[in-house]
């Protein structure tokens, strides 16, 4: 063999190395930092008061100046904030100073959509709008160390129910209770949450649906486990979209990546704890595909779920190209769960594949049940490097094709912080 072909050999394998390592390194495509709050044109003190309108109003007069309006605790220490429905738009946002709670007014008739069903049971579940709304929109955010109390466990104005009790009276009775979720970001660019604490969300802290540009950075969720379908943040048919340094427990998914109406991709999930919940989780709805995702530097202690994956025929779609590394989990009973049967749900034509999973660097430091549910002639395909686990857990694989394994050899009682 002459030198030239040596050298052509060489250049092949080079190329085919760093395209082998682009695989691994998909994620959000953005050169994400730290946020930067932007200038403030307004100073709102509490009171005891609805401050709907006000907040409202300077929202959108600070807007034109690309501009946020900031709300800080009074001068006798009041530090609530009592609104309703709010909506955020381009170039503009709230600033929530530490110390000042902005607390949903739990009355459902702020909220209705105008059937006169929000704070009801029915089999549609859509009749309450967010408490905070941002769409289509740009270069907006919420910022601050301050709270913002989506009073799920308050009494409801004209009943003796909280938006809570409604939500579990819904799962008895096998029907949807209409009740608000707390930010709701669509058809927007460049949204960023950032070092603010949300809490006690009647539904979904936090929903992203078709949005390019979205960071969530240093946020603090911390919801009881108990409270039915308060998922933390759940982006959705969305790309280029980051999550780092943050705290989530809440009562259902920690984070889940849903594909539903669209593609979701280049998504980076880094230096993250999850306390209670259902762990770090993608789908269930994966039909427009989720692709490109980097789940790094996570621990999980207390979830019930730890990195799962969940699809049916109903709703299923390519996931592909998933990596996770440098996890620690601990106290989680399903620590690595894919099931293309998610609730049982075996009707339909859309057909799950879940294709180029990589599990590198996972620890788990407690027994726990390790399941892979495939579907038959339709494999899940995952890779593991480096991942340990604890003897006495259970390891269930169907349709499943691997390459490498999990070995019992997982050492040491407690994980890193890695916020």
């Amino acid at each position: 063999m002459n030198k030239r072909i040596r050298l052509y050999i060489l250049n092949l394998f080079c190329i085919l190395g760093l395209t082998l390592n682009q695989s691994f390194a998909a994620g959000d495509t953005r050169n994400v930092k730290e946020p930067i709050i932007p200038g403030s044109c307004s100073i709102i003190k509490a009171t005891t008061q609805n401050m709907t309108t006000t907040i409202q109003n300077e929202i959108n007069r600070c807007a034109t100046q690309k501009k946020v309006v900031t709300l800080q605790m009074s001068d006798n220490n009041n530090f609530h904030f009592y609104s309703g429905p709010l909506t955020i738009p381009s170039n503009g946002g709230l600033l929530i100073n530490k110390g000042a709670v902005l607390s949903a007014i739990p009355d459902p008739s702020l909220y209705d959509t105008g059937k006169k069903t929000c704070g009801t049971i029915d089999n549609s579940g859509t009749g309450c709008k967010p408490f905070i709304t941002v769409r289509d929109t740009q270069n907006s955010g919420i910022y601050g160390e301050g709270t913002i109390d989506g009073q799920g466990n308050s009494v409801l104005k004209g009943s003796k129910k909280t938006w809570w009790n409604l939500a579990s009276e819904a799962k008895q009775e096998k029907k949807s209770q209409n009740v608000p979720r707390l930010i709701v970001i669509r058809g927007s660019k460049n949204f960023t949450l950032y070092k603010i604490n949300l809490k006690n969300s009647p539904n979904f802290h936090v929903a992203a649906s078709n949005v390019n540009g979205f960071t969530a950075w240093g946020i603090n969720i911390n919801t009881p486990g108990d409270a039915r379908n308060t998922d933390g943040i759940d982006p959705g048919s969305s790309t280029n979209v980051t999550i780092a340094h943050s705290y989530i427990s809440t009562g259902d998914d920690n984070v889940a990546i849903k594909a539903g109406n669209g593609a979701s991709s280049h998504m980076s999930i880094y230096n993250n704890f999850f306390g209670k919940g259902h762990g770090m989780s993608i789908g269930s709805e994966t039909s427009g595909t989720v692709s490109d995702i980097v789940v790094n530097n996570l621990t999980m202690d207390g979830t019930t779920n730890g990195l799962h994956i969940k699809s049916s025929k109903a709703n299923g779609g390519l996931v592909n190209n998933i990596t996770y590394k440098n996890v620690c989990i601990k106290n989680v009973q399903y620590p690595i769960l894919l099931d293309m049967f998610y609730q049982k749900n075996t009707e339909g034509n859309k057909i799950p594949q879940f294709k180029n999973i990589h599990f590198q660097d996972i620890k788990i430091l407690t027994p726990g049940k390790f399941i892979f549910n495939g579907l038959k002639g339709n494999d899940i395909q995952v890779t593991f490097n480096n991942v340990s686990s604890k003897k006495g857990s259970t390891y269930t694989y169907s349709n499943t094709t691997r390459n490498g394994t999990i070995i019992e050899n997982a050492t040491g009682s407690t994980c890193p912080n890695y916020q």
